[in-house]
């Protein structure tokens, strides 16, 4: 027995997965600062791998976010599609 879930297929629920890997992407600079501040005090080695590996992950993550906020914006995402702009309708309405 399989259970399809909808944010697992490509092109769904892309700001969703945006905004996830966003939050990672806070999470892991936060952490890779903490460490080169931690290093430039201490000067412990593991502190400078961590700060390097952690920085190493903040442009992993910056791709992916780059990558779902690009499926939206090339109209991929059925999320973004089916989203009818306010703008419009105000213009409409006046």
């Amino acid at each position: 027995m399989t259970a399809s879930l909808p944010i697992l297929d490509r092109g769904n629920c892309e700001p969703l997965k945006a905004a996830v890997h966003g939050l990672s992407f806070g999470l892991v600079a936060l952490m890779g600062l903490y460490n080169a501040a931690a290093w430039l005090r201490r000067r412990d080695r593991h502190l400078a791998i961590n700060a390097v590996l952690y920085g190493c992950a903040m442009a992993w993550e910056h791709r992916l976010v780059s990558h779902h906020i690009a499926a939206c914006r090339l109209g991929t995402c059925p999320d973004v599609q089916s989203a009818r702009p306010i703008a419009p309708a105000l213009k409409r309405v006046a």
